[in-house]
């Protein structure tokens, strides 16, 4: 199955937790803190948005910012993805 993004929405997948510090300690589940850094799975086509035209900016394969509380969750064949709006999305990972 395979999610398809509608007008100015973009699907999310989010990075891998730490599993160690920098000075080698591994962290035990409850420890690790999940970074609001994602990978854009797929984006939605633009278009008007609210009688604005809204431009897709993002693509598929970039790294993203996105705020803690953003998005709806979603979980399709056993991944968890998150569905936010392009504005939503704080930068761009370079």
């Amino acid at each position: 199955m395979k999610l398809r993004p509608l007008a100015d929405r973009v699907v999310l997948k989010q990075n891998e937790a730490e599993e160690r510090t920098s000075s080698g300690i591994f962290l035990t589940a409850s420890a690790q803190e999940k970074p609001e850094v994602y990978e854009v799975v797929e984006v939605g086509p633009g278009g008007m948005v609210e009688g604005n035209e809204v431009e897709m900016i993002v693509k598929a394969g970039q790294s993203v910012l996105v705020g803690k509380y953003s998005g709806s969750k979603v979980k399709l064949d056993d991944v968890e993805y998150t569905i936010v709006r392009q504005s939503d999305i704080l930068a761009v990972i370079e």
